[in-house]
């Protein structure tokens, strides 16, 4: 059986179609990954949902240990993890973020 924590991560990654774990709230990130994070998915203009692991210190470490990633901040798109800010920023240079979030099987999320 699951942990509670990896179970209730798990519904919040395949409840929502894009999900940001970040340090902060969206209008106002408290540290610069996840700004920069925030930023991009702003760019592209698509809706996401945030949850701030600095209000929930069992989601901060529940988290790194779902995705086997170290850091915060960490997006998922459609349940599968995507990386972090750095991955975020370059997967976004080369446009590779964008087509993911509109091809024919995301074309809800960029709408």
């Amino acid at each position: 059986m699951a942990d509670p924590i990896s179970e209730r991560i798990n519904g919040l990654v395949t409840s929502n179609d894009i999900v940001l774990f970040m340090k902060g709230i969206p209008a106002a990130p408290q540290c610069g990954f996840s700004a920069a994070v925030v930023q991009v998915l702003s760019q592209i203009g698509v809706p996401f949902k945030s949850f701030n692991v600095l209000a929930d210190p069992e989601l901060r470490e529940g988290i790194k240990a779902y995705s086997n990633w170290p850091t915060v901040p960490q997006l998922y798109i459609k349940g599968e993890f995507i990386g972090g800010a750095d991955i975020v920023r370059e997967m976004f240079s080369t446009g590779e973020l964008t087509a993911l979030l509109t091809t024919k099987d995301s074309q809800a999320i960029a709408q």
